[in-house]
């Protein structure tokens, strides 16, 4: 079967852009978006119930402790960032304390610092939530003045706050990045949800995971996170041998001990590849050789079973520096949209792959390698845009900086070279320029060369377009070599 691959133009330059775009397929994602999660995830006592009251005196005073939007004993003390919702939070309930009931936390405060606590396991930091503080505050509240409680509810909604809205868009907005994704659609109003869903909620931890992204690689995601929080732990092991050469099966080797061991620890390698390594100790074949293919395909690498430095390199990873790559990856899932109109297509740019997520029963999806651009060099640029249309035949404007750079030259070399390659010279309203010297035309901007459509077109035969700032575009290309490299 005719492999399907597709190269994306980053300002008409062949390369790879970082895409969310959505087709017209009206389907939902298979195998990417997990089940859908009941918004109702709670059994809700009556709405109208009301918190611990305060005196008059009092709710000033909490009134000004949210204006200041500064409070002394968290951990990080501003929250102007919140000041509005908790405002409105606190009106909604006439004042009265939300998560204090005869002096004492509701069953609802207790749940959400557990979770608060266990943040860690969904990638965020818990003392971002006060999590180490929250037991001494308890402790304390025996004793505590009706200042104190006070103190302890407005802490406890802020750093509520604080996590369904990172657990829901991220901590970090993309846009400082320069990303091209806009989280703003996917805000919650916080008092409604912290009012509705969890106050009274009889399954605080069902109503906070409501709001996390549903797809199914963030919760594989979150179990990998698990695991590997678990290995960091452990500590780092041996560090597996760099070759002096390359290492292909049937080779000896002499870090076999440190490979295995390694593969055993990552849970590349079954009990078969120990069993193998106690027979055959210095020779690299059978078990071992395809738990290192096990391992190069789980980290995008070619799974061709040689020990390469490349792989040596991604087994001797500070599983620290794993945990953190996991957090980041849980992150960018809180940045995409959870409610697509039509079914997506997305593509994974490390992975340089595309797929559309189906999740209509029978529906075959759409799996095909990408061209991606050199890392610092031309870097993939990541949005979310709508695709709009389709040219087939296109032909090619190239780049002003391309013909500068690597056209001309050609051209003075050979001036046959643009009828070679199917390229024509056109003027600023695009008819062609005959014969005689274009290369002034080029160099002043005059000019600009077009490639003809056709089978060698560096554009392929279709071109899919989904209008951005970043004048990319997803199209074919006649390089198909390109998709049998790894890298």
């Amino acid at each position: 079967m005719e492999q399907r691959a597709f190269r994306i133009n980053y300002r008409s330059r062949l390369m790879l852009a970082a895409l969310f775009a959505m087709l017209g397929a009206g389907f939902w994602a298979s195998g990417v978006v997990a089940d859908d999660r009941s918004s109702d995830t709670s059994a809700a006592a009556p709405q109208n119930a009301l918190g611990q009251s305060l005196s008059q005196q009092e709710q000033n005073e909490l009134a000004r402790l949210i204006a200041m939007a500064n409070l002394a004993d968290l951990r990080w003390p501003h929250f102007i960032e919140y000041r509005a919702q908790v405002s409105t939070f606190y009106e909604a309930g006439a004042y009265s304390l939300a998560w204090i009931g005869n002096n004492q936390p509701t069953p609802q405060a207790l749940a959400l610092i557990q979770l608060f606590k266990a943040a860690a396991e969904k990638g965020l930091n818990p003392d971002d939530y006060d999590g180490p503080r929250w037991d001494d505050r308890i402790a304390r509240m025996r004793a505590s003045s009706p200042d104190d409680l006070m103190h302890f509810d407005l802490a406890l909604t802020v750093c509520a706050m604080r996590y369904v809205s990172a657990l829901h868009i991220g901590r970090v907005n993309p846009q400082h990045f320069k990303f091209g994704l806009d989280i703003g659609p996917k805000r919650y109003d916080l008092t409604e949800f912290l009012r509705n869903e969890v106050i009274y909620s009889h399954d605080v931890k069902a109503a906070v995971a409501s709001v996390e992204p549903r797809y199914a690689g963030y919760d594989r995601l979150k179990a990998a996170l698990g695991v590997y929080m678990k290995l960091a732990a452990e500590g780092d092991g041996e560090a597996v041998p760099v070759p002096a050469k390359t290492v292909r099966p049937g080779d000896s080797y002499a870090g076999m001990a440190q490979l295995v061991a390694r593969l055993t620890q990552l849970g590349d390698a079954g009990p078969d590849v120990s069993n193998q390594f106690a027979e055959e100790a210095s020779v690299y074949q059978g078990a071992v050789v395809n738990a290192v293919k096990h391992f190069q395909r789980r980290h995008g690498l070619k799974p061709d079973g040689s020990i390469s430095k490349d792989t040596v390199a991604a087994l001797n990873t500070p599983l620290r520096v794993r945990v953190q790559q996991i957090q980041f990856a849980l992150e960018r899932y809180r940045w995409i949209s959870d409610s697509f109109p039509q079914a997506p297509i997305v593509v994974n740019i490390p992975e340089f792959r595309l797929r559309t997520m189906i999740r209509q029963p029978g529906a075959v999806p759409l799996d095909m390698a990408v061209v991606v651009g050199k890392a610092y060099q031309h870097q993939t640029p990541v949005f979310a845009d709508y695709m709009r249309y389709v040219i087939f035949r296109p032909y090619w404007e190239v780049p002003p900086s391309i013909t500068r750079a690597e056209l001309i030259p050609k051209i003075r070399r050979n001036p046959n070279y643009l009828v070679a390659h199917n390229y024509i010279v056109v003027d600023g309203v695009g008819d062609t320029i005959g014969g005689g010297a274009v290369v002034g035309g080029l160099l002043s901007g005059a000019y600009r060369i077009r490639q003809k459509p056709g089978p060698k077109n560096s554009l392929g035969l279709v071109k899919f377009m989904f209008p951005n700032s970043y004048n990319v575009y997803m199209h074919g290309t006649p390089a198909t070599q390109l998709f049998a490299r790894s890298r």
